[in-house]
């Protein structure tokens, strides 16, 4: 199993950037295809690597053409690769997300990005009543270290029901709950580059432990799931 990401897939993208149209991709597609079969056997090994110490139920990898219908943006391709590494639910929450692009754009994210309501509401209404544990977690020297501080998309006071000037009101506020690990070209095509991800995937790991704790019990810590 190629464990590598090939110079090749940034250079390919690198040339798409400048030629984002069907007739020079078609022209192309035996060269992309081929490229796409080397990385993913990246993500497989970083799918094998991460169930050594999580249980991932299924890897997916995001198709190269671009959804327009609904999109100012009408070039057709995508100049990246993204793939998702699902967690078991319902007892395992969160997720990991690889996104493999040039001129230094590739990164590694975790954590909650479309929360569903029930889900947001459980978690807004835990950092309401002890926030704590949370900042415990993520202010943590290592975890910072490897992942820097929570971002994600956010309401511009506070969600309805939920006192604006409360001391948990900058985790409350949110809509997302994620951790953004970038990298270089120079790092994405290192040989060490997938021990890199698993080690940043391995230290988000008390964060995810306590987050499906929240969201598998109720507040006062009765289980949800028999």
């Amino acid at each position: 199993m190629n464990t590598t990401v090939p110079k090749s897939a940034l250079d390919f993208f690198k040339k798409l950037e400048k030629n984002n149209n069907r007739d020079w991709f078609n022209e192309n597609k035996k060269e992309f295809k081929a490229i796409e079969a080397q990385v993913k056997e990246v993500y497989n090994a970083v799918l094998a690597n991460l169930n050594k110490h999580d249980d991932i139920d299924k890897l997916k990898m995001f198709r190269i053409y671009r959804d327009v219908r609904f999109s100012k943006n009408k070039l057709p391709y995508k100049t990246h690769f993204g793939g998702s590494f699902h967690r078991t639910k319902p007892k395992l929450r969160g997720g990991y997300y690889l996104h493999i692009q040039p001129n230094n754009e590739s990164f590694i994210a975790t954590g909650f990005w479309e929360p569903a309501p029930a889900d947001l509401l459980r978690i807004r209404k835990e950092f309401e009543m002890d926030d704590d544990y949370i900042r415990e977690i993520i202010n943590e020297k290592t975890f910072k270290s490897v992942w820097g501080g929570l971002v994600g998309d956010e309401v511009k006071t506070a969600p309805k029901g939920f006192d604006r000037d409360h001391k948990a009101i900058d985790l409350i506020k949110k809509k997302q709950y994620i951790f953004i690990k970038t990298f270089a070209d120079n790092q994405v095509l290192d040989n060490n580059f997938i021990n890199e991800v698993d080690h940043a995937f391995k230290a988000i790991r008390p964060y995810f432990d306590y987050m499906s704790d929240v969201l598998t019990t109720d507040l006062n810590g009765v289980p949800l799931i028999q």
